[in-house]
């Protein structure tokens, strides 16, 4: 039995921002899948979004949001985080970390400009973001005595009482997977966090790190929490094609520099999308990438900026160059093939502005969240922001709310349950379940696709839950648990919106309403 103030339950830039906020009142624990970095915050390329230039205003950063976000935006939450964008990266800049610089600038750093900005207003560690905030924020929590890292743990569900007859009790913590002791532990805390990140796992092709395996979504969702917008899932229109670059994105700012989209016998085609060709938000590129690659049968399309000075490709994107070099591919001669995969979830739970859920004593902040910033459609560089943002305003919560009473759960019960005969039941179920949702959950859909992937569904978790109730849970089956229910989840807010918006295409509703409104799923209590 762990007992602690705060349960964070993820070690993202969400999670490692609240701790820090948090750590010199409250006694934190951070639960960690692998180690504290390995998150998706850690793989961000392109940089932070925040108005930090004389001729940019948080009113021209709301307009882009709300434009990209395809109307379903919530204009209230989008200004509250945004004029908050500026306090963050100075939180960032006084804890040291190594932004790129720009003597010629205003702040003194380099600002760079993605798709579906007005202004440059990405600050941004080379190309590299999130590992040079992650790797600052990371040393201070392993040096913060008041923070214990679990890490090799996977939480397995929410401690929720009134599903142990404990009443309206709240959230009291989690059962967590030891990994090393192969054993489930109880965790107590006044206050637990999500801050799990997303659900790119759920298809085949993304450029989420494995441990994006929707935890936080599916264990709130299967708490009782509502849960939003989940239709709306991101596709990167640039991640590198290749069969051993496993899950490498090139980064938005390629496109923002003056990188070109262009099919394999050299034509660009963007143009003939969208009148901001290249700088189009994501939704419109990466559509308009899966139409050519369609409409010509190629396996692939190709990102080129040869055209730019050698050494200024290699000081901008030194991380890019130097990948795809070790592939054979140098980008300072030639162009770059790319396809698009599951990048954002932007849905997720919904929260207020201060990360608290339905459930008292239950938070979610970060990817795991829906603050109705993203809207139908992500503006880059927004999510890195969000996260800092909600963490901050999570911990002010946190701070200032009373202590409550809470029971004593009861010890994770397995007396009833064996070893796994056959785990290749859940290697199998997995790869068929992101096969079947690249197939017919992806960037284009229809009902009939809808459909087959709900059946599909219902089939894999009816042999999960008997899995689940008959075996020791592993690390495997809870992830597999965890994608079914969030893949459910996307499939049937899919099947409720009747148009098209956004990040959501469907053939069978090509046009977009003239109202807007959030896709909104009841928690699942019984499960």
């Amino acid at each position: 039995m762990h007992r602690h103030d705060v349960l964070i339950l993820g070690s993202g830039l969400a999670g490692m921002t609240l701790a820090l906020q948090l750590a010199d009142t409250h006694r934190v624990a951070i639960i960690t899948k692998r180690s504290l970095t390995d998150g998706a915050s850690q793989w961000a390329q392109g940089g932070i979004a925040a108005v930090l230039d004389q001729t940019d205003s948080v009113a021209d950063h709301v307009s882009d949001t709300l434009v990209a976000g395809a109307g379903l935006c919530d204009e209230a939450a989008t200004r509250f985080i945004l004029e908050r964008a500026r306090s963050a990266i100075d939180w960032l800049i006084e804890l040291g970390v190594p932004f790129t610089p720009d003597a010629e600038h205003e702040t003194g750093f380099h600002l760079t400009r993605e798709g579906g900005h007005s202004h440059r207003r990405i600050i941004h560690a080379a190309d590299a973001t999130g590992a040079a905030v992650i790797d600052t924020l990371a040393a201070r929590v392993r040096a913060h005595p008041n923070i214990a890292i679990f890490e090799e743990h996977i939480a397995v569900d929410l401690i929720v009482g009134h599903k142990l007859g404990l009443g309206d009790t709240g959230c009291l913590g989690a059962y967590v997977l030891d990994k090393h002791r192969d054993r489930v532990e109880t965790f107590t805390a006044s206050h637990t966090v999500l801050a799990t990140g997303g659900a790119g796992k759920v298809y085949l092709y993304t450029t989420n790190p494995d441990t994006a395996t929707g935890d936080g979504i599916a264990m709130g969702w299967r708490a009782g929490c509502r849960v939003a917008n989940m239709e709306f899932v991101q596709f990167h229109p640039t991640s590198l094609y290749h069969p051993h670059a496993k899950s490498f994105l090139i980064t938005e700012a390629v496109r923002g520099e003056g990188g070109l989209l262009k099919l394999p016998d050299g034509t660009r085609f963007m143009p003939q999308h969208d009148e901001r060709g290249e700088l189009a938000p994501r939704d419109i590129v990466a559509r308009a990438i899966d139409f050519e690659m369609k409409r010509h049968g190629v396996d692939c399309v190709y990102l080129d900026i040869s055209h730019q000075p050698a050494e200024f490709i290699r000081e901008h994107f030194p991380t890019v160059h130097q990948r795809c070099l070790e592939l054979g591919i140098d980008i300072t001669r030639q162009p770059i093939p790319v396809v698009p995969a599951a990048h954002y979830t932007c849905g997720g739970l919904i929260t207020d502005l201060n990360g608290r859920t339905d459930i008292p004593g239950l938070y979610a902040i970060g990817e795991t969240a829906c603050t109705g910033l993203h809207g139908a459609n992500r503006l880059a560089s927004n999510s890195l922001l969000e996260a800092m943002v909600l963490g901050r305003e999570a911990a002010l919560a946190i701070k200032a709310s009373a202590v409550p009473v809470q029971p004593q759960p009861p010890a994770w019960d397995e007396s009833r349950v064996t070893d796994a005969d056959e785990e290749v039941v859940i290697s199998h179920n997995w790869d068929e379940l992101r096969r079947f949702m690249w197939d017919y959950v992806g960037i284009v859909r229809t009902d009939k696709r809808l459909e087959r992937a709900a059946h599909r569904i219902n089939l894999l978790r009816s042999e999960i839950d008997e899995f689940y109730a008959n075996f020791r849970v592993s690390n495997d089956l809870i992830e597999l648990r965890n994608l079914v229910d969030t893949a459910d989840l996307i499939v049937r807010s899919a099947q409720g919106r009747k148009e098209s918006r956004g990040l959501h295409f469907s053939r069978d509703y090509p046009t977009q309403h003239a109202s807007t409104q959030d896709t909104i799923l009841a928690g699942r209590q019984d499960r």
